[in-house]
């Protein structure tokens, strides 16, 4: 078997759902389906990606993150569900839509990250630095496979900011630095020691059309 010490991560956030499309917050405790829009950016990404030589699939065990990639899955690339990948759980604003009051503790928190304070989070909810913990795990399990070259990530908004904090070995407070949309990809070259960034925030296969 063949072991590589260069690696390619290329991350992807999950496709768009209805919660996205309405602006209700999901976490890790809401398990939604990709909508139709949302299955149409996976057609798309797929449509621009199915010829790179991916080695395996890591997900989160969210199946809207699944769902995104499901194209690469059944191509016949092993999967692998990590837990450790999911989205941040916002607590008590998971899943319904957001009064004034919960928009406002919403900005709250994530303001207190910005400004370093990342214990922070909402009642009931996860910390960034809860979050990190249990990502560096994530991270270690993927980089011990040195018989994967190129490994496909789908993951989540939140939780995707934080990752790139921790490949790229920047604090938590610059998560803001890392914009991101539905579907959009994330490219890192990782050199056996240290991760590069090649791409960021793009989401030009979404501007393609795909034959169906």
């Amino acid at each position: 078997m063949q072991h590589f010490t260069e690696k390619y991560f290329y991350i992807v956030r999950h496709g768009e759902t209805e919660f996205n499309r309405l602006s209700i917050v999901q976490g890790s405790g809401v398990d939604t389906d990709l909508n139709e829009k949302g299955i149409a950016q996976s057609k798309q990404f797929f449509a621009q990606y199915k010829n790179i030589p991916f080695d395996k699939i890591y997900t989160s065990a969210l199946k809207r993150s699944q769902q995104s990639v499901q194209q690469f899955i059944d191509l016949g690339i092993p999967l692998e569900k990590l837990s450790d990948l999911n989205e941040i759980s916002w607590g008590d604003i998971e899943g319904k839509p957001q009064s004034i009051e919960q928009q406002k503790m919403y900005w709250n928190v994530v303001n207190k990250w910005n400004n370093g304070e990342v214990s922070a989070k909402i009642p009931n909810g996860e910390s960034p630095l809860e979050m990190q913990y249990r990502q560096t795990k994530a991270i270690h399990h993927i980089l011990q496979n040195t018989a994967e070259k190129n490994v496909l990530i789908c993951m989540h908004g939140r939780a995707m900011k934080s990752f790139l904090c921790l490949l790229l070995d920047m604090p938590l407070n610059k998560m803001e630095d890392f914009q991101h949309t539905n579907l959009c990809l994330y490219l890192l070259r990782y050199n056996g020691n240290k991760f590069e960034l090649i791409k960021h925030n793009d989401v030009t296969h979404l501007k393609t059309k795909t034959q169906h």
